[in-house]
């Protein structure tokens, strides 16, 4: 079962401006997404972007907004690319037992992220049947 989506927007001139301001992205971003970004040479900006949209858009499938420290939300990524969100302290005390879905997508100068909240009782549902 759905327990919520969010969705957030980022302006990738926006991140341009902030991917050099050290308080900024400690302030927001784990070691481990800090080196990401650095690694995407000159799509770094879009890449912080797409970052800092899932935050926020997990914040609004969670309905609480931001209430805790963004760096509670890690975004992950597999080998093919795909990200998906690990958890801390109470962005994870929130989430507990839901599995979130994330989707990044870029154009026009602007970062979208979609989130979807799927309650723990649908995922063993699936699961299961699967």
């Amino acid at each position: 079962m759905i327990g919520g989506i969010g969705l957030d927007l980022c302006e990738i001139a926006r991140m341009e401006t902030l991917l050099h301001n050290e308080h900024f992205l400690n302030r927001y971003f784990t070691d481990e997404e800090i080196r990401y970004v650095r690694g995407k040479g000159r799509n770094a900006a879009q890449t912080l972007a797409g970052l800092f949209a899932a935050k926020e858009a997990l914040t609004k499938a969670l309905g609480t907004g931001i209430v805790f420290d963004l760096k509670e939300i890690q975004i992950l990524h597999d080998e093919a690319g795909q990200p998906r969100y690990d958890l801390s302290g109470e962005a994870k005390r929130l989430g507990s037992g839901d599995r979130f879905l994330l989707s990044v997508s870029h154009d026009g100068g602007m970062a979208a992220a979609f989130c979807v909240r799927e309650h723990e009782s649908a995922c063993q549902t699936r699961e299961s049947s699967l």
